[in-house]
């Protein structure tokens, strides 16, 4: 079983895999660890995951993309993309499953097994909504999904499972800062550190300020530059504008590097122009410093809710491509009055930490232990409505920063089925959509005397972080003999140490483990939920999509098979071409050379008129028909380069058994052992092979180098395993021992002589010393 770990991020992807070995992060077929999160020309769709088309973000990022944006019939947002020539619509997580499909096929090509689980990261701030359309988007790509961690919570795994120093559970932990700036958001946690585990305490986050910010800072100025000095208009043309982009990047990293001038050259960049400036650091800060004065307020956030000092601070670890910019890393250490850290990979952190959590997860591995407790990004409250009942009811049952996974039981006291609404808190969400699900529970009657009856629903923000209400019972009271039962929370995680909470309108919210309670003479019974999340897909749409994703994957193993079908002629062609002047030369006649030459230029030309699109077949048949004019030509070549040195091997192995039988004809004692049958069987086939070698290489010799050869490298190493066959298991049988050699000449008197004969060698033997009588026998005489 595999174990996978996989990034992805805004631009970029990782993929870490765990081998008994440690960690590694895996190359992509071009050897390259890093794969851009793009499908051809569509990229930068990780932020619309949950996201409804009119969204405000969504309809911002629309004019700059590359592709085309549609309204789905839910609202969600679509991407129109063309698929065997057609407008297709896709949604997010159809995108981003064709993505993980790609992911899997790149870990399953370097690990050579299948995979299946493996643990994503996502951004901390992701909502219920946005979390569960990329867990939607794994079960599409075939993938079993083990947890969705947070970035920076991958991080701190990664920085803190190797450490040998920390803390015990005893002892204060140790608190590290760990800052996550990618391409395109900045997010920060504060995390403490026992030995065998760490507790998040606090997340911030600015969702839109990244490396991209800086990015198009730098094509805003170039952009304005070329305008006034060359005349263009940048933005009217998308292919200038997407290098612009490039270009700028390049000079971004390479200014955090180095503070002089440095130059921007793109040679024909619109209009054949070519157009060059310059800029150095010092006005790259400048330019960028209303991003830059951003930097501090997430840092100051978390700091606050995790309550601690700046003194309190052990490290502070940053990731992500962004933190290289000079300017930034300068805010950061400033802002904690301490140096920072670069000690984990700031691209391939993440990645690892993903890993290392499918390790811990995994059946398969075996890891020190190491316990993770998460938050809860933004508050989450719960409001509760009766049909006949006035007004509503409310209340907070997860505040920013509650620990996670973690459940908890709320009792109300209902007479009929009633509806919840989870949402987050509008005023600290930074969504223009708070609600999270609606939930009904069902069922619900009023006790035997008409009371209402006590209801426990369980909610629970699960290790992925998303919110559920996942069960709901209601106690019914039994009259005379019941079962006694203890009514008690479900073990979880500890809540602040307090039995419960007060919720409004007097509901109760039990969030203890194991709190001990009076028994009572109870039935519990199970209430049906009906769920409606908000922008969820659909089970039966989800199905859909995952086996037209599956259909998806066999198109596209066809597609390839044809391409590959088509670039072998064409790689056939051009190379046998280039070789039909070179190193085949001297192997063809000119007749032979003017037939195939002239094959293969109609070949070529066929390629790029009516084969442009042929069916797979066509194209195997036009291979089969080259190699049938090709192959023998190579196979001249080939057997006139490899011939010479089989020969010198079979001549080698003669000369071996020729002095072998030699020495045996000469009586040398190491042979004595060996039959004249054996050694004349040896010797005829020596005899053969010597024969058949010279008339072989007679023949050849005779032969043109534009014929083909009368006999193959094949059959000379047949030849020589013949040989060996034969010779080797005489030559290379061992002289028997004394005693061996003893018993041999007994078992042959006895044949002859009979007993009486086998007895007198016996004693013939024993009077010349050459057998001794064996420890522990003795001498019996028969009358």
């Amino acid at each position: 079983m595999s174990v996978v770990g996989i990034d992805v991020g805004f631009q970029n992807c990782y993929i870490a895999v765990a081998r008994s070995g440690g960690i590694e992060t895996i190359a992509n077929e071009y050897s390259d660890r890093c794969t851009p999160v793009r499908h051809s020309h569509i990229h930068g769709f990780k932020k619309f995951h949950g996201r409804a088309f009119d969204d405000p973000f969504v309809q911002a990022e629309k004019p700059k993309l590359p592709y085309g944006l549609h309204k789905l019939a839910n609202g969600n947002t679509g991407i129109k993309v063309r698929y065997l020539d057609e407008d297709t619509v896709f949604t997010v997580e159809q995108i981003t499953g064709m993505l993980l499909t790609k992911l899997k096929e790149t870990s399953e090509s370097a690990l050579k097994k299948p995979v299946v689980d493996c643990v994503i990261s996502v951004p901390s701030f992701f909502t219920d909504a946005e979390r569960r359309s990329v867990f939607d988007a794994t079960q599409i790509a075939g993938l079993n999904c083990l947890r969705l961690i947070n970035d920076t919570t991958a991080v701190a795994l990664a920085y803190g499972i190797y450490k040998q120093d920390l803390p015990t559970p005893e002892e204060r932990p140790r608190n590290v800062v760990f800052v996550d700036m990618g391409h395109s958001s900045f997010q920060v946690s504060i995390t403490a550190f026992n030995k065998g585990k760490l507790k998040v305490l606090s997340t911030a986050f600015d969702l839109y300020l990244g490396g991209r910010n800086f990015d198009e800072a730098l094509v805003d100025y170039f952009c304005e530059e070329f305008k006034g000095k060359y005349k263009l208009n940048v933005r009217d043309n998308p292919r200038a504008l997407l290098r612009l982009h490039q270009e700028c990047e390049k000079l971004k990293k390479l200014m955090s590097a180095n503070s002089s001038d440095l130059p921007l050259n793109i040679e024909c960049f619109m209009n054949d122009i070519d157009v060059s400036s310059r800029m150095n650091r010092g006005q790259f800060e400048d330019m960028c410093a209303q991003y830059l004065m951003r930097v501090e307020m997430p840092l100051k956030v978390a700091l606050e809710q995790s309550k601690l000092s700046r003194d309190d601070i052990y490290a502070v670890e940053v990731v992500g491509g962004a933190t290289r910019i000079p300017a930034i890393k300068e805010r950061i250490a400033k802002f904690f009055c301490k140096d920072i850290s670069t000690t984990l990979n700031a691209d391939e952190a993440v990645a690892r930490g993903c890993a290392l959590q499918c390790a811990i997860l995994s059946p398969a591995f075996k890891v020190r232990e190491f316990s993770i407790t998460d938050v809860v990004p933004f508050p989450i409250t719960l409001r509760w409505k009766s049909p006949t009942e006035d007004g509503l009811g409310e209340c907070e049952v997860f505040s920013k920063n509650h620990a996670a996974p973690f459940s908890k039981v709320i009792t109300f006291h209902k007479k009929e089925p009633f509806d919840l609404e989870a949402f987050y808190s509008p005023q600290d969400l930074p969504y223009p959509d708070h609600r999270i699900g609606y939930f009904s529970v069902q069922n619900v009657v009023p006790q035997q005397d008409g009371d209402s009856s006590k209801v426990k629903v369980k909610v629970r923000v699960n290790i992925h972080g998303i919110f559920s209400v996942s069960s709901a019972s209601l106690i019914e009271k039994q009259k005379g003999e019941g079962e006694d039962m203890q009514i008690e929370s479900e073990p979880v995680v500890q809540n602040e140490n307090r039995a419960e909470d007060q919720c409004a309108s007097g509901e109760k919210l039990d969030t203890a483990a194991g709190a001990s309670k009076p028994k009572v003479k109870v039935k519990s019974i199970d209430l049906p939920i009906l769920a409606n999340n908000i922008r969820q897909l659909d089970r039966d749409v989800l199905n859909n999509f995952m086996e037209y994703e599956r259909q998806m994957i066999i198109q596209d193993k066809l597609v390839k098979e044809l391409n590959d079908a088509k670039n072998a002629v064409e790689e056939y062609v051009y190379d046998l071409r280039d070789k039909l002047s070179g190193i085949y030369e001297k192997y063809i006649t000119e007749e032979e050379s003017n037939r195939l030459t002239l094959m293969l230029e109609d070949t070529e030309n066929w390629l790029y008129e009516d084969g442009e699109d042929q069916p797979k077949q066509v194209y195997e048949e036009k291979l089969d028909a080259l190699k049938r004019l090709g192959q023998p030509i190579q196979d001249r070549h080939r057997e006139y380069a490899d011939r010479p040195r089989a020969f010198e091997e079979l001549g080698k192995k003669l000369q071996i058994y020729m002095k072998f039988v030699d020495s045996y004809k000469q009586k040398d004692e190491r042979y004595l052992h060996l039959s004249a049958e054996e050694m004349s069987t040896v010797e005829k086939c020596v005899n053969e092979s010597m024969n058949w070698m010279n008339s072989k290489m007679n023949a050849q010799s005779k032969l043109a180098l534009t014929q083909d050869p009368i006999v193959k490298v094949a059959e000379i190493i047949a030849k020589i395993q013949e040989l060996d066959n034969v010779c080797n298991p005489v030559i290379n049988r061992p002289k028997p021992t004394v005693e061996e050699a003893s018993e041999a000449d007994d078992q042959n008197n006895g044949a002859h002589n009979g007993p009486s004969a086998k007895q007198g060698a016996e004693g013939k033997g024993d009077a010349k010393g050459s057998q001794q009588t064996k420890p522990g026998s003795k001498e019996m005489e028969v009358d």
